[in-house]
């Protein structure tokens, strides 16, 4: 009895899936990253008694825009299509009368798989499943600092450079770029659908991780942590760099966009912030002296409105404070200005490729320092020439003077005996 009804279902089985399976998949919801594939079946659709997990040759798979497709067989991706439009399954499907290549040649093969689902009791020995992967750009994750991150504060104008806390606040988007390490690394062989509130927890954890490092590249540019909603794309940037690992070579995933709403400092660093701008701003003693006038200033309606101490004693404070005060504002205003900064040498380029060497040789590959060779006068009495050849008559440059015995050359006009050796010049 076992083997008859192994040898009915392996027919029955067979049989029904000789129908070519449409698959389709309307619309993604944004709340689903991958979705198993389903076969189109309607009230008018004979073939509805086939297999769940097997596809015939021949038939036809639809992928909408915003979507990716992969074709998984026995658990391994063996197909895949990112392009909008319909794609024609003939590889690794179960035989069909109707597919291409002649009724006879696909009616034997269709009797050779009723054999081979006889030696599995009647059931197919194959597993070939549809998936579709989300590739729009999902939006709407809010992330906040639970607690302040470091930030460091530069500002070259007045030589700052600390590091302060802010809290910050905001969304972030990010899309699929890889379906296919996605599939290995993250949702595998799903049953039906994989949502983004299983992945959104871990992913907003290691995004709020790799803020630290990624504001420390934001700080290192000079850039205000009050001027962070206008350098989002850098920030997005520098986020992307720091998750290559775990998204992007992982997973697949890559950040979109990163906004920035609400950025805020403490009171204490803001007000250390601005006392140290302020007493930087003093180092100029122009500024300096326009301080203390002002303080002078103060001095005096203070004093003049301290009634207690008597008219006569006000007015001798007022006197011995501005005194004070304008000796001081005297002198502050009598002295120099500080003196830029003296400019860093340009330094030179080595054919490396590595900029700005200021030694001999280069710090990088270890070249010498390629010798200038400025411009000269040729005999026909054209003057700057800068190349090999005369501009003028075309006459090559004259090679310098060395000693035909050591082999010395001269900066200059070259002597009547060799410094080093002592032999006489040739001229």
């Amino acid at each position: 009895m076992g083997l008859l009804r192994a040898a009915f279902g392996a027919a029955g089985g067979v049989l029904a899936d000789q129908w070519l399976d449409y698959f389709h998949c309307e619309a993604i919801p944004e709340t689903i990253l991958a979705l198993k594939g389903k076969k189109r079946q309607t009230g008018r659709t004979a073939g509805v008694r086939g297999e769940e997990n097997v596809i015939s040759d021949g038939s036809a798979i639809a992928v909408a825009d915003g979507q990716a497709m992969a074709v998984v067989h026995q658990g391994k991706i063996v197909d895949f299509c990112a392009e909008p439009g319909e794609y024609k399954f003939e590889a690794m499907g179960e035989p069909s009368v109707f597919a291409g290549g002649g009724f006879t040649q696909n009616a034997l093969a269709s009797l050779k798989s009723a054999f081979e689902r006889f030696k599995f009791g009647g059931r197919p020995g194959r597993d070939t499943r549809i998936y579709y992967f989300n590739m729009k750009e999902l939006v709407g994750n809010k992330y906040g600092t639970p607690n302040p991150v470091p930030f460091r504060v530069i500002d070259r104008n007045i030589g700052l450079d600390i590091d302060i806390a802010i809290r910050c606040f905001g969304e972030y988007s990010y899309r699929l770029v890889n379906p296919l390490l996605f599939y290995a690394n993250v949702c595998g062989n799903v049953g039906d659908a994989y949502p983004r509130e299983s992945l959104d927890g871990q992913l907003k954890s290691e995004l709020l991780t790799a803020l630290q490092p990624a504001f420390a590249r934001i700080g290192a540019m000079g850039i205000r942590y009050s001027m962070l909603p206008g350098h989002t794309r850098e920030l997005s940037e520098a986020l992307n760099d720091e998750l290559s690992l775990s998204w992007r070579e992982t997973r697949g995933i890559e950040i979109a966009a990163f906004g920035v709403s609400s950025v805020k400092a403490s009171e204490e660093d803001e007000a250390m912030i601005k006392e140290l701008q302020r007493t930087a701003a003093l180092r100029d003693p122009s500024m300096a002296a326009a301080h203390l006038v002002g303080a002078q200033a103060d001095a005096m309606r203070g004093a003049a409105r301290n009634e207690g101490a008597g008219p006569a004693m006000a007015f001798m404070g007022l006197n011995l404070a501005a005194g004070a005060g304008a000796q001081a504002s005297q002198i502050l205003q009598n002295m120099p200005a500080p003196a830029p900064a003296p400019a860093a040498a340009a330094g030179w380029d080595c054919p490396c490729g590595h900029a700005g060497n200021a030694g001999k040789f280069c710090v990088e590959c270890g070249k010498p320092q390629p010798e200038a060779r400025g411009e000269w006068a040729c005999a026909c009495g054209h003057a700057g020439n800068a190349g090999k050849f005369c501009a003028e008559c075309g006459k090559p440059r004259p090679e310098p003077a060395k000693c035909a015995k050591c082999g010395f050359a001269p900066e200059g006009a070259p002597p009547k005996f060799c410094p080093e050796c002592g032999e006489p010049f040739a001229v």
